[in-house]
Parts: structure tokens; sequence; C-alpha cells
């Protein structure tokens, strides 16, 4: 379902196989606890990069699971047990004490964008891949932490107001001109090179990990608030 790897400071978390990676309670489990073992082993330098084999970041949240609980009111008590069991994954990512990029060589939708979205620095292809929210589309809402993320993390309201109220599926260029994404490349080696540079270059400034979780939940204060976060005040001089 998903590994993870460290490479000197560098851990590498991998949505594994060919599928379109499906968040069911098995696989958030799974991601959760990789999640806290990073957390639990970083050090001063430590970056984190989110990665996918196959053509899919992820399709988001696996509506077949859902629809297998044989009636409307089943399908839906497993959708907010999904949306449920996610939010604790957000808010680790959130919390975090380093730098984290989501390196996206496929597909996002739904909550796979919104797993990619939760990281500092996204890197996307060109080539193939779009960002979707395709909610509006299958009559779906969204859960309150999801729509602070999209408000907080995309401050351009045309932006959010393509993605969420249109659909608007976004390819690359597009991502990258409209200030969704840090950069995309024209293939997924080209990606995962840039993503392996951009976290090396982020560990080498050898931040404070909690003084840098601090800060990033200081810029996301709705965000923070929704996902229980508490917010701590670190005075540490390094001049």
């Amino acid at each position: 379902m998903c590994t993870l790897e460290k490479r000197g400071n560098l851990f590498i978390l991998t949505l594994t196989g060919e599928d379109r990676h499906l968040f069911n309670p098995d696989l958030i489990s799974s991601l959760l606890k990789l999640l806290s073992q990073v957390k639990a082993q970083a050090t001063c330098g430590s970056a984190l990069i989110t990665q996918a084999q196959g053509k899919f970041f992820s399709y988001g949240f696996d509506l077949d699971w859902a629809q297998a609980a044989g009636s409307e009111q089943g399908a839906v008590k497993r959708l907010q047990q999904m949306a449920d069991l996610f939010k604790p994954v957000i808010a680790t990512l959130l919390s975090l004490p380093m730098p984290t990029i989501a390196a996206i060589t496929g597909h996002a939708v739904a909550a796979g964008f919104t797993l990619a979205l939760s990281h500092d620095y996204l890197i996307m292809r060109k080539d193939r891949g779009i960002l979707w929210m395709p909610e509006v589309d299958i009559a779906l809402t969204l859960p309150d932490y999801i729509n602070a993320l999209f408000k907080e993390m995309i401050g351009d309201a045309s932006v959010r107001r393509d993605l969420l109220l249109r659909g608007l599926k976004m390819k690359g260029d597009e991502a990258e001109k409209r200030g969704v994404v840090k950069a995309a490349y024209d293939g997924e080696a080209e990606v995962r090179e840039a993503s392996v540079c951009l976290a090396e270059n982020l560990g080498k400034r050898k931040w404070h990990g909690e003084v840098y979780a601090e800060i990033r939940k200081g810029l996301y204060p709705q965000l923070s608030a929704i996902l229980g976060l508490s917010h701590k005040v670190y005075a540490i001089a390094r001049l």
C-alpha cells in the first residue's frame, strides 16, 4: 500500500502499486502510521517527499468501498468514516517538523489532491496528470477541514472557484502558472529529480523542526483550529 524509505536526512513516502491509490480505512491507517514514524524520527535537516507509483498520485476516497455498504445510508456513513480517518493525516502533515514536498507524477483527484496540497511544495508533471476536485460533479460536499485547506493554501479566490465550483481539471502548465504548484516538469524522472534536489537544499538549512512546524501552523490558523492543532511559541536564538 505504501512504503517509507530513509536516505540520509530525506524521508521518501511512496504509495505503491499501479492502481489508483484509493483511500480506504486500511490505506489511510498505513499512511498515518508511516507519517507518525517520520515525525518520531525527524532530526535537524530532515525533509519529506511523498510520491506514488503508476499513473495516479491518488484518485481520492474509495467510493467503491463506500457503495459496497449496500444502502445509501451505509454509503454515506462510510464516506464520513473515511473523511474522519483522513483528518489526522492532514493534521500530521501540517505539524511535521520538516519541509514537505509532494512529487505529483500522475492524477491527484479529490482527497488525493487534498493530500498533495497539504505539503509545503507541490511539483508536478506537464505531460501527464491533472489536479481535480470532482465533488461538484458527483454531488458530494467537502468536509470543513478540506474547505479550510483550500482557502488557506490557495490564496487566489478565482483559482479556488475554478477548482471547487467548476470542477476544473488543471494540468501542470496551468497549475504552475496559477500558483497551485511550485513547478511543473516534462516527465516523471524530472519531477522526482527536482523533488529530491529541493528537499536536499531545504534540508541543508538545518532549521529547527519544531519552530518550522509552529510557523507553518501559524500560517494557516483556520485549518489548524479545525484540525485541533495548538500553537506554541519558541524563542531559539541562532544568530
